[in-house]
């Protein structure tokens, strides 16, 4: 890997509205309710700022205008990023290797959606390059394939997979309660959870994530400038993309129980952040739970547990909140919500809080690294995300 990003650039401020049906407020009140809160953290002027990525799924499709008319920016560079539901860290990936390279000095990535008020349900819509002679199930019906492909090969009865799956749940949400940003802000009981309405086979209402409005921001600036700002900056250890090639929904081989790309994403993750074992180095990670299903299989994709064992970590509490390895300490998609071009800047703002001390009753004691993970897409193929940070350099 020719030099990679370790240490090369840092987060200074972060900001986050609060997530959920935001019927009160335009994508303009929720951009400039981040921007200000990120503004305010560092202690930067938004005049100072020397660029823009502002990364957005379906909220505008005219470009960077809309952002650059909503803050006022006078004649600044401002990109528009969409890379579906990794659409905000792949625009927090673009803003950082723009600073690594030395074009500029100061720089923020913004991801913002208002999908309320578009009627957007999160069923499928179909894909533009498609031919029509393909079947376009739902998304939560392409998800649930996992579910009886895990069960069958690690040989675990539906009716106890069902029961782990609403245990994942349940600890999302338990998360999400004690945060005022979440949009779902209370704890749900197990029973409710695994006899919710049935979606797609075995996924009910409660296996799934909502649909959000909300936006997410963080000003980056290269390492050895971080004394200029804060005294607590996060470093980047890591920036990791994959986009899949269509393989496993062609082949037989595939069977339904690992996400190809999000594996080869934190393979070259790890690698660039010098990590031989995530499962004893991570501290605590935000893992893309749209649904209950993709958490489970997640969790061996990226390594936090051997192949066929994630479920025996979620039935002994590993990655609950006062576990050995944390997972979606604010909630997750499950419970803070899924605009979709924020979600993946809004799970580095839990990393700030969390590294800053400042996650309040979800505070976890002692971070020293975090990964966060989005996939947009299918299981069969997608694009996968991973970035690692830290609060020390080195």
């Amino acid at each position: 890997m020719a030099g990679g990003i370790k240490d090369k650039v840092a987060i200074i401020g972060m900001g986050c509205s609060k997530f959920g049906e935001r019927w009160d407020c335009s994508l303009d009140d929720l951009i400039i309710e981040a921007v200000s809160e990120c503004c305010s953290s560092s202690g930067v002027d938004l005049k100072d700022i020397e660029a823009y990525w502002f990364g957005t799924f379906s909220s505008s499709t005219t470009g960077a205008l809309p952002f650059s008319m909503c803050m006022k920016i006078p004649y600044k560079p401002v990109t528009r990023v969409e890379n579906m539901c990794a659409t905000g860290s792949d625009a927090f990936r673009n803003a950082c290797y723009a600073v690594a390279s030395g074009a500029y000095d100061l720089v923020m990535a913004i991801g913002a959606e208002k999908l309320k008020d578009s009627g957007y349900s999160g069923l499928e819509t179909p894909m533009v390059h498609s031919d029509r002679t393909a079947p376009e199930p739902t998304a939560p019906a392409r998800f649930a394939l996992l579910a009886p492909a895990y069960a069958e090969k690690y040989k675990i009865d539906m009716k106890k997979l069902k029961e782990i799956m609403a245990k994942i749940a349940w600890k999302n949400h338990h998360n999400g309660a004690l945060n005022p940003k979440a949009q779902y802000q209370e704890e749900i009981p197990l029973e409710k959870i695994i006899n919710s309405p049935m979606v797609a086979y075995p996924l009910g209402v409660m296996d799934c994530s909502g649909v959000a409005d909300g936006a997410s921001c963080a000003i980056i600036c290269r390492a050895e400038d971080v004394h200029k700002y804060t005294k607590q900056p996060i470093y980047v250890k890591a920036l990791s993309i994959v986009a899949g090639s269509g393989y496993g929904e062609r082949h037989r081989d595939y069977d339904y129980t690992v996400v190809w790309e999000t594996y080869h994403a934190a393979q070259y993750a790890y690698q660039e952040a010098g990590i031989k074992n995530p499962r004893q180095e991570i501290s605590f990670a935000e893992v893309h739970d749209c649904f209950t299903i993709t958490e489970l299989v997640l969790y061996e994709d990226l390594r936090l547990s051997p192949r066929g064992s994630g479920w025996k970590d979620v039935e002994n509490g590993f990655f609950e909140l006062t576990g050995m390895l944390p997972v979606n300490p604010d909630g997750g998609l499950k419970s803070f919500g899924h605009p979709i071009g924020a979600t993946g800047l809004r799970m580095l703002y839990e990393c700030f809080l969390q590294f800053r001390g400042e996650a309040g009753d979800r505070q976890i004691a002692n971070p020293k690294l975090a990964l966060t993970h989005n996939l947009g897409g299918q299981p069969a193929y997608c694009v996968s995300s991973v970035c690692i940070v830290g609060n020390e350099p080195g």
